[in-house]
């Protein structure tokens, strides 16, 4: 009996990202404990630290982990301010459509750092959100991130008003987030027009 668990856990464990589950499920309990973020535009804060399974073979963090961190971040900003709820409420989708990583100084093993999420914006079909990671041992930001987070079968606005009873008004966008916005739509313009799609809708 022991070992048919252990070889149905082995066999879970080999087809099945199990690690990014749990994790997923320790932020869900985290956040949901924590107390409630009201300001939509706040920045939130969380806590890593550079584990041996985070690192590639040049012995820093690799690359990808620093994705599936701002994954977590995410989730946990979006449990905080109630978005996540919401959305769920109103039975949309929040779906990563873009994302865009710039790496300005490696995180060491057993490194400190910290990543701040904020809602930079928001148009007619996504938010858009700036995570940082900030070393802890001088404050040097390590890596920044711009993500486009769709929602599907909703809009922000309506997210953001189920949410704070209130309509609240989106900020100007900065130059960076503008110049961003435009590589996303000339790169989607470019490959409808690869695939014909374009013609197909004239």
């Amino acid at each position: 009996m022991l070992l048919l668990v252990l070889g149905a856990l082995l066999l879970l464990f080999c087809t099945l990202d199990v690690w990014y589950f749990l994790r997923g499920a320790h932020v869900f309990i985290q956040a949901w404990f924590q107390p409630r973020v009201r300001d939509m535009l706040a920045e939130q804060r969380i806590d890593g630290t550079v584990l041996p399974h985070d690192l590639d073979y040049m012995g820093h963090m690799n690359n990808s982990r620093y994705l599936r961190e701002c994954d977590f971040a995410r989730f946990h900003h979006y449990m905080r301010n109630g978005l996540f709820m919401a959305s769920w409420k109103l039975g949309a989708r929040l779906v990563v459509g873009a994302s865009t990583i710039r790496y300005r100084r490696s995180l060491a093993f057993r490194e400190a750092f910290e990543i701040r999420t904020k809602i930079v914006g928001w148009d007619e079909k996504a938010f858009y959100i700036e995570q940082r990671f900030v070393s802890k041992k001088d404050g040097f930001v390590s890596a920044v991130m711009l993500c486009r987070q769709n929602v599907v079968h909703c809009s922000p606005e309506s997210i953001l008003e189920f949410v704070c009873k209130r309509k609240i008004d989106c900020p100007e966008f900065p130059e960076d987030l503008k110049h961003w916005i435009s590589f996303i739509s000339a790169s989607s313009q470019a490959l409808r027009a690869e695939s014909g799609l374009e013609e197909k809708n004239k």
